[in-house]
């Protein structure tokens, strides 16, 4: 039975307006909720902005579909957040994929948003409706969590009062019972807001399975997700201001055979100080818990496989971000940042060759790690010529890992401690020929910790068996680039920029064995891609 697509929407209500008779408080402190200025050296890196016009006018109401505007982002699948595995959703750029792993780091008001233990991106957490402007910066990142930009760097930062209603709410219902339904609330509090969102969809979903491969089994994408978001913004005095943020998520799909669902969810709050004195500061500190499950459904038997039931993950952070007023014509961005994460994972595995469908292991592996740094980055200003560089240094551990099994492929292997220094840096020119011409070029390294997922966790997806590495190295990038931007006309902007980034000790899962059950291993591998965005 086909359904006939139907769309309801409820308009924004907007603010009710003050009278015009009334007179401005001199006295009275407004805020934003906006983070510290971009520094001028910014575009030398060819930075991409997304504005909220094209953020709120998606179709798709999904933030990884407006970031494909951007030459080069892909993700390890193709699916959006509504029909690909979670774990599957990392953040790539400069064609630096084949890996499920986000090898971008991606910042929600200056926090990290990739999941602790497998680093992906919970895209589904993060509404479009709900941000101001995205900035998306391709090649090695300095800043401030720059450790883990080793492809790039993706800022999403949250709407401002002014671009929020006091009240909205939407709601839409499609084809395949596909459902929409948002609200949000923002009033003002003295001199600051609080807004509170909610964003819950389903849908029965399409089908992935191509027609001669469809069975029995054979299930639509089905999807049912929920998020709701807190943000608070208060005045401290003239020059600074107080953010919190809360979030919490749950998301639940079907991915090609009845059964094979998948579950992830995650509780983020965090607390940021701005301030615009003489002495800019931006200072935050953040948590995160989440956790993830996913039944493994066999493509030749359709009984389970595997049940990755628990994988709870903690990750804690902060950074501290200086600008000291060093005069007009400079820019000086000086700090130290920090990142914890640990995570464990439960999972069994079952033999889907006999009806009974019996476990024959059970699996708990895990354990931490931690990077931390510091940087400093200048921008100076010399009439149409702005020079930009920076640098940072950090110390990574990789701690506590372990890996046990009962039954079939029994083991306790306990693994050493590793940590070391790893330094980094860019430099970037920008200079403006006219008002409608610009030449850019830069030239950066930059590093990726390998995932706890990626260091201690085997997995089996019938015939092929996946093994860990314990002993993987961070990913290590450098690259070059130079760039034309072309504005002709009030609005329009037309880019080109020729780069090469080479990529050593690459993470991917590599054959070792191709027979009857075939055995990959994550390996370290060198790619050095070469294009034009």
């Amino acid at each position: 039975m086909k359904y006939l697509p139907l769309s309801l929407v409820l308009a924004a209500i907007p603010t009710v307006a003050a009278a015009a008779t009334e007179a401005p408080d001199p006295d009275r402190i407004v805020v934003t909720g906006e983070g510290l200025s971009l520094p001028p050296g910014t575009p030398a890196y060819g930075s991409v902005i997304i504005d909220r016009d094209r953020l709120t006018n998606s179709a798709s109401g999904r933030i990884e579909s407006v970031l494909g505007d951007v030459a080069g982002f892909q993700q390890f699948r193709r699916s959006d957040s509504r029909s690909a595995n979670p774990s599957a959703q990392g953040a790539t750029l400069r064609a630096l994929g084949g890996n499920a792993s986000s090898r971008t780091l991606v910042l929600l008001d200056g926090v990290p948003m990739a999941d602790p233990f497998f680093g992906y991106i919970p895209f589904s957490a993060l509404v479009p409706d709900r941000l101001s402007v995205v900035r998306v910066t391709r090649g090695g990142g300095i800043g401030a969590f720059g450790a883990g930009a080793v492809a790039g760097t993706i800022e999403l930062a949250s709407a401002t009062r002014d671009q929020l209603p006091t009240f909205a709410a939407s709601a839409f219902y499609g084809s395949k019972d596909a459902t929409e339904l948002t609200a949000s609330l923002t009033p003002d509090l003295g001199g600051g807001y609080v807004s509170l969102s909610g964003r819950w969809d389903r849908g029965d979903g399409f089908l992935t399975t191509p027609r001669d491969q469809r069975v029995a089994a054979t299930a639509p994408a089905a999807y049912d997700g929920w998020s709701t978001n807190l943000r608070a913004v208060a005045p401290l005095s003239a020059t600074s201001e107080i953010q919190f943020r809360g979030t919490i998520f749950h998301d639940e799909r079907t991915l090609r055979f009845q059964g094979a669902d998948s579950m992830s969810e995650g509780q983020d709050a965090s607390i940021r100080f701005i301030s615009r004195g003489a002495w800019q500061v931006d200072a935050l500190a953040y948590i995160q818990a989440r956790n993830f499950s996913n039944i493994v459904i066999s493509a030749s038997t359709f009984r389970k496989s595997l049940d990755q039931r628990n994988t709870p993950s903690i990750g804690i952070g902060g950074k501290i971000e200086l600008r000291p007023p060093v005069g007009p014509d400079h820019v000086l961005r000086i700090g130290a940042d920090t990142r914890f994460a640990s995570g464990d994972m439960f999972e069994d595995a079952y033999n889907a060759n006999i009806a009974a469908n019996p476990v024959t292991s059970r699996r708990h592996a895990g354990g931490e790690q931690m990077t931390t740094g510091v940087f400093a980055e200048d921008d100076w200003t010399l009439g149409r010529l702005v020079l930009t560089g920076g640098a940072r240094a950090d110390r990574w551990t990789i701690s506590n890992g372990f890996y046990r099994a009962s039954g079939a492929g029994a083991a306790n292997n306990s693994f050493a401690d590793r940590s070391d220094w790893q330094f980094s840096g860019r430099v970037g020119a920008l200079y403006r020929i006219s008002d409608a011409l610009a030449l850019r070029g830069a030239a950066y390294s930059g590093f990726r910790l390998p995932t706890l997922n990626e260091l201690y966790r085997p997995f089996v997806v019938f015939p092929i068996t996946t093994l860990a590495n314990a002993a993987l190295m961070p990913e290590k990038l450098k690259g070059v680039e130079a760039g034309i931007d072309v504005s002709p006309v009030t609005g329009l902007t037309l880019s080109a920029t020729g780069f090469i980034n080479r990529l050593d000790d690459a993470i991917a899962n590599v054959t070792l064995v191709n027979r009857t059950n075939p055995v990959s291993g994550r390996m370290s591998t060198i790619s050095p891609p070469r294009a034009l965005n």
